[in-house]
């Protein structure tokens, strides 16, 4: 998420500190992207340089600064806002590289190395879906937030029993795990990827 636009989103309420623009986005975002203050200020003092943001106690020493918008940025705000992602190469991701390298690795099951990431992500979303939960109804920004870690964190899920079915049906693997359909405990830990497609459902609803 773009910090800079982020702040310049808040600061279209009123005009407002640094620390306060801080605690306002940890909140909104159910602090899934906690957010050092020296970050805070940081990117403060370069709108201010660029123009798109200003301060109400400029000359005054010692004075802790409140923040405000100007128009040119508001109008950065809305042209970010109106401008597609970047459609680049995509990023290296770490996950399918550690898998490329264990699948060379002799002395390395594959299938293990599998399970203990998706294990590891299905914590993840547990705690997500109990974030949500405990969030109040009317908190449609954090449940936004939650439901994109969700989607992302169940594609996870996906991406890692396809490559393990792909991998299995692979003769030369140098696997030797067991098989890792449904034990009572891994059946357990898979369930919460359900709810999270209920609440996806929901919030779409």
């Amino acid at each position: 998420m773009s910090i800079r636009h982020a702040m310049l989103a808040l600061l279209t309420e009123a005009p407002k500190y640094g620390l306060q623009l801080r605690q306002e986005f940890e909140a909104r975002t159910g602090e899934v992207w906690p957010l050092n203050v020296g970050q805070v200020y940081t990117t403060l003092q370069r709108l201010e340089r660029e123009g798109h943001v200003e301060t109400d106690d400029a000359g005054r020493d010692g004075a802790q600064k409140r923040y405000r918008l100007t128009a040119d940025g508001e109008q950065e705000l809305l042209s970010w806002l109106r401008t597609p992602p970047q459609a680049g190469p995509p990023p290296r991701d770490e996950l399918v590289m550690k898998v490329q390298v264990a699948m060379r690795l002799t002395q390395v099951d594959v299938t293990e190395i599998l399970q203990t990431h998706r294990r590891r992500i299905v914590e993840e979303m547990q705690r997500y879906t109990h974030l949500k939960a405990d969030a109040a109804p009317e908190d449609i920004g954090l449940g936004l937030v939650v439901d994109a870690e969700l989607f992302r964190l169940e594609a996870i899920v996906r991406w890692l029993d396809a490559a393990d079915a792909r991998l299995r049906s692979h003769s030369t693997l140098p696997s030797t795990a067991p098989p890792t359909d449904p034990s009572p405990a891994t059946s357990q830990e898979s369930r919460p990827a359900q709810p999270a497609r209920d609440d996806a459902a929901g919030a779409r609803r």
